[in-house]
């Protein structure tokens, strides 16, 4: 229950602090490409639950739905300004909806794609799938984009054993840290 008080507090916060950089940050999405100015993506909730995840568009419109590793040539998909959002992280902003509307948590395991069958089977196999996914989590700020899944899942696993309120606010500084550093960011 104060997980959730804290996230709904954080993110109404986080919302009005964080108004005008999100209204330009959408301005220049629609500026610089066409399309939409959010993505929603299919994702991985608790318990398996596909929920509707909002981003800034980074990718341009006719991207393939896969995991940004898995595509050939991520970078001739990026949009202007995408790889700037993504190294920024401020392609992630959109996700405090998801945390109001309580699909995600600040901290928790990242949201799998909807068809990421391994990182979904080895999540369901080790629980992991019990938890609210977050908007950054241990894996996270454990090695982010570069770590393949068996050790990323064994990240959550941890996350999964020892969480509590003291380490989600020790994750939530050591995030804002690597995000000021753009550390572990790969496209």
């Amino acid at each position: 229950m104060m997980k959730r008080f804290f996230d709904v507090g954080l993110a109404v916060i986080a919302l009005i602090v964080l108004l005008i950089p999100i209204a330009v940050v959408a301005v220049l999405i629609k500026l610089t490409s066409t399309g939409p100015v959010l993505y929603w993506s299919d994702r991985v909730g608790r318990n398996n639950q596909i929920f509707r995840m909002p981003k800034f568009r980074t990718m341009q419109i006719d991207t393939p739905a896969l995991a940004t590793h898995l595509l050939n040539d991520p970078a001739k998909y990026l949009t202007p300004i995408g790889p700037f959002l993504r190294k920024s992280s401020l392609d992630e902003l959109p996700q405090l909806w998801s945390i109001l509307c309580c699909d995600m948590s600040f901290v928790g395991p990242r949201p799998a794609l909807f068809n990421q069958d391994d990182l979904i089977s080895l999540r369901s196999t080790n629980q992991v799938h019990s938890l609210l996914p977050g908007l950054t989590g241990w894996a996270q700020i454990n090695g982010r984009d570069e770590i393949p899944i068996p050790q990323k899942v064994e990240l959550d696993v941890y996350y999964l054993q020892h969480h509590s309120f003291l380490l989600d606010l020790r994750i939530l500084m050591l995030t804002f840290l690597k995000v000021i550093k753009r550390d572990g960011v790969s496209h």
